[in-house]
């Protein structure tokens, strides 16, 4: 399915880059974690969508790494507020 000569698949990586490119800009931590894991879950379902598997599975496994780390330092956070 196509939108402007856009695929889908293309419209949620742009946008997965976007949320990236957004968790730069925040002061607070806690909301450029939570920004930041977005993009990342954006970017699995991005790669689980493109047409190869081989060329996806880099963009998972990478993203799907930096959500855990994310989730533990923002964890580490509730725990000590």
């Amino acid at each position: 399915m196509e939108l402007f000569g856009i695929t889908v698949t293309e419209y949620v990586g742009y946008f997965a880059s976007l949320m990236v490119l957004l968790s730069f800009t925040m002061k607070d931590v806690k909301k450029l974690r939570l920004v930041n894991i977005t993009g990342c879950i954006l970017f699995i379902i991005y790669g689980y969508l493109m047409p190869t598997f081989r060329i996806g599975l880099p963009i998972i496994i990478a993203n799907a790494a930096i959500a855990i780390v994310n989730s533990y330092y923002l964890f580490k956070i509730k725990k000590t507020a």
